[in-house]
């Protein structure tokens, strides 16, 4: 290859990953952006605490339950074009959303909204894995890639903050209508045609069916237990049907050749433990992000772009070691840094137990970085461990499944923090106005037992991820992304 087109190929990765990354950070962002323009869309529309957990939710149970079928699809019907599909399905629900007279057709413009990530996300993870080809590179790039994830989620509520108080809340969604036009262009224009998969094997719509259907019915179920009941009859029926779903998934998957995933990937100790740790990090992080937001407005009294910017210690903390652990992972091997985040991100979380339903901003920030510390080191190892484990032709996959744990993680952890959260309210009706004194103290009581659960949650994930990179073979106990191509050979 002549230095021109060494060159040449090296400007189109770059610009390729700029752009996928650009993506990514703006559906990864919409997650968090709202949720500082609840208390004003509950106001406004109005809503109950439930009706502004689904707008959340809505989004990411779209997103988690399809990231999986849209990876393979990605690998299987060309990276480019179905990437270029999710940046405008994102604009379209944007746009039905910022529109919504109501909260009906608000939460039909998320899940329409939700399609975009579902695509996107696994989508970059495979352009990226396509177009870097050296593996100290690949690492930096995934490095890069983790970052603008991390910071889009952790900047969402001081941008979304901004945005509503300068021009009011449906502009968190519309603001998305021409960004997305200009990213369908430069996707157009600066996204090579990338090939697709080899395999040729029928597409595994059970696989599809089963897991959204199984992932909708459990996430609603814990959504709207604590409305409807625990034990009423809609809320058992949907853990039954979902519960029943994911283990016909298990079963039909074990039966095919060409399966949606590959359940032996869960063989290999890395793996389980990079997605176990995924679905914990994030389940932590999404109820960090939304709660402090409501916390900082409803219980401390801070406008909508004051409370935005009091979380935004958090990503500029993982702004600052993003980079850095693409760097680490590349020299030195993904389980080390995975496991000192968790540690990083625990103690931070149990540090949150110091709150009060007199802490202001000042109090909170210090924390609130320790915790993006923590963050920004444990999202590249997690990425790399698991496209470690797979060829290239099924990077999709392996990258589809992560992602799609994490994101099962932030329904569960959105979800879950509400319980606690709102749980002892006097009344949960409308949730638009700051707190009184006592339901005040009741949310911020909620909010510690949800905290002190999963600081444990992730320290104990984090000894079990020592554990089981220690079952590893010999030969990769110490494996790093430098060694992907050797691995890859082995697979194939």
């Amino acid at each position: 290859m002549s230095s021109a087109s060494g060159a040449e190929t090296r400007r189109t990765a770059w610009s390729g990953l700029g752009v996928v990354t650009g993506g990514l950070f703006m559906t990864v962002m919409s997650v968090t952006l709202v949720s500082v323009a609840l208390p004003d869309i509950g106001r406004d529309l109005p809503a109950n605490a439930t009706d502004l957990q689904w707008i959340v939710d809505g989004y990411i149970i779209v997103y988690a339950s399809l990231l999986v079928a849209c990876g393979v699809a990605g690998d299987r019907f060309g990276r480019k074009g179905v990437f270029i599909v999710g940046i405008a399905l994102f604009a379209t629900g944007s746009l039905v959303a910022g529109l919504a007279p109501s909260i009906a057709p608000l939460l039909i413009g998320r899940v329409i909204q939700g399609l975009g990530p579902a695509i996107v996300i696994p989508g970059s993870v495979t352009i990226i894995r396509a177009l870097f080809d050296d593996p100290r590179q690949r690492a930096l790039a995934l490095g890069l890639w983790s970052t603008g994830s991390g910071v889009a989620m952790a900047v969402g509520p001081a941008v979304g903050g901004a945005i509503v108080d300068a021009v009011g809340w449906r502009w968190v969604f519309l603001i998305n209508v021409p960004l997305g036009i200009v990213m369908l262009l430069v996707s157009i224009r600066y996204i090579p045609k990338l090939g697709r998969s080899s395999v040729r094997a029928r597409f595994d719509w059970t696989g599809v069916a089963l897991t959204t259907v199984g992932i909708a019915c459990l996430a609603f179920a814990i959504i709207e237990g604590q409305d409807h009941g625990w034990t009423s009859p809609l809320i058992l029926t949907a853990f039954v049907v979902g519960a029943a779903a994911m283990a016909a998934f298990i079963l039909v998957e074990r039966q095919i050749t060409e399966p949606l995933i590959n359940l032996d990937l869960f063989r290999r100790p890395s793996f389980t433990a990079s997605n176990v740790a995924g679905f914990v990090v994030f389940f932590v992080y999404i109820g960090i992000i939304v709660y402090f937001s409501v916390f900082l407005q409803q219980v401390a009294g801070y406008s909508a772009i004051a409370a935005g910017l009091g979380v935004s210690s958090l990503g500029l903390a993982f702004a600052v070691v993003g980079p850095l652990a693409g760097f680490l992972v590349g020299r030195l091997g993904a389980h080390w840094p995975l496991t000192i985040g968790l540690v990083i991100i625990g103690c931070a979380t149990l540090t949150l137990l110091r709150l009060t339903p007199d802490t202001g901003i000042a109090g909170l920030w210090w924390m609130l970085a320790i915790f993006g510390f923590g963050i920004g080191l444990s999202l590249t190892p997690m990425t790399a461990i698991s496209i470690s484990a797979v060829d290239a032709e099924h990077a999709g996959m392996a990258s589809a499944v992560l992602n799609a744990v994490r994101q099962i993680g932030q329904v569960l952890g959105v979800a879950v923090f509400g319980v606690f959260a709102y749980g002892h309210l006097s009344t949960t009706t409308t949730t638009g106005h700051v707190f009184s004194h006592a339901d005040g103290a009741a949310f911020v009581s909620g909010l510690r037992v949800a905290l002190l659960i999963s600081g444990i949650a992730v320290l104990v994930t984090a000894a079990l991820g020592v554990v089981l990179f220690r079952r590893d073979r010999p030969d990769r106990a110490n494996e790093s992304t430098p060694d992907l191509a050797h691995q890859e050979q082995r697979h194939g």
